[in-house]
């Protein structure tokens, strides 16, 4: 199969051999694969992997890798003692879970569970959705950025005194925006240094966008919350500094949700946290039932991503396209077709 294949920091178009179905394992072919933040982090940072010791992301510069989690696939085969629920020819999405025979890989970020950067890559059959809807699958795909939003406010439980901040307006920070707006939670403030995507969260359902080097996020959120509410910001902006500055300036009690997550690491002041009694939850990935959730809302329409799409490209154009998303003011969504 011709695949966009990252080896050494790098990645390249070429022919590798197709991936062959193992036990519980479905054969696909993928129709759209969005770029993500976090593909440009495991190609940049392979040193961030030192310190996880789940073993479900390893990348060997030396090995060849297919990038790509958030995807739209078709059915084309099966693996031993699957089930066969999902007939061939469906279009189908997972969560970027691969179960191998000694645990579990996340598709994508390790040599034995390529992703959808190649014309054909593996799912487990127990964690497939069929798309129950006539939505382009470049659309679909993008239901996987969705699920990072929707379990960050999920798990927020926000109160009906709380009033939300979302600090960042890439992907995550839109996927925030929509799922609030989705489950009718607002007034919602959104933050972005960069005027397209404080336009993109305005039509994701951001009630007031705010750029921050003319108004203090925390003061406009004080302009729309008012003096009794408490204030919840989701941090989906990932550089050094930005999780300490929100704990510098947010109101007291404020509770942090964090979803970036610098490679580099960070520095936080936490004896500012400490007196202001800030509360800091730090990411994870969405839970099974958060994504089929999330899953849901996109394929049905409930939650309207057409506003994050930018290009469509083939595998030859995903070197371009990785250097492309790296730029602030670029769309929220690049989709890859093979």
């Amino acid at each position: 199969m011709r695949a966009a294949v990252l080896r050494n920091k790098t990645v390249r178009t070429r022919t590798i051999a197709d991936p062959v179905p193992g036990p519980g394992q479905l054969l696909v072919r993928s129709l759209a694969c969005g770029i993500c933040a976090s593909d440009l982090h495991f190609m940049d940072h392979p040193e961030a992997g030192v310190d996880d010791d789940s073993g479900m992301s390893n990348y060997d510069q030396d090995v060849d890798i297919v990038m790509g989690h958030e995807f739209c696939a078709e059915v084309v085969d099966y693996g031993p003692g699957v089930e066969r629920r999902i007939p061939l020819g469906a279009r189908v999405s997972s969560l970027p879970v691969l179960v191998v025979p000694d645990g579990r890989r996340i598709i994508g970020q390790s040599p034995e569970a390529p992703g959808g950067f190649g014309e054909y890559f593996l799912v487990t059959e127990a964690l497939t959705r069929r798309v129950e809807s006539d939505l382009p699958s470049e659309i679909v795909c993008v239901a996987d950025a969705i699920a990072v939003g929707w379990s960050a406010v999920s798990r927020a439980a926000l109160s009906a005194r709380e009033v939300p901040l979302v600090i960042g307006c890439g992907a995550i920070g839109l996927s925030a925006v929509a799922t609030l707006r989705s489950l009718g939670i607002g007034p919602v403030i959104a933050a972005d240094f960069v005027p397209s995507r404080r336009e993109t969260a305005r039509l994701m359902g951001a009630d007031r966008v705010v750029d921050p080097a003319e108004v203090s996020p925390y003061e406009a959120w004080r302009d729309v919350a008012g003096g009794d509410a408490g204030c919840v910001v989701f941090e989906c902006v990932g550089l050094p500094g930005v999780l300490d500055s929100i704990i510098k300036g947010g109101p007291s009690r404020t509770r942090i949700f964090s979803m970036g997550g610098p490679p580099e690491g960070d520095l936080l002041h936490t004896l500012t946290a400490k007196r202001k009694g800030i509360a800091v939850q730090f990411g994870g990935g969405p839970s099974p039932d958060h994504w089929n959730e999330a899953f849901e809302a996109v394929c049905s329409g409930r939650v309207d991503v057409r506003p994050m799409l930018g290009w469509c490209v083939g595998l030859d154009e995903v070197p371009l396209a990785l250097d492309a998303s790296r730029a602030a003011d670029g769309p929220a969504r690049i989709v890859v077709m093979p």
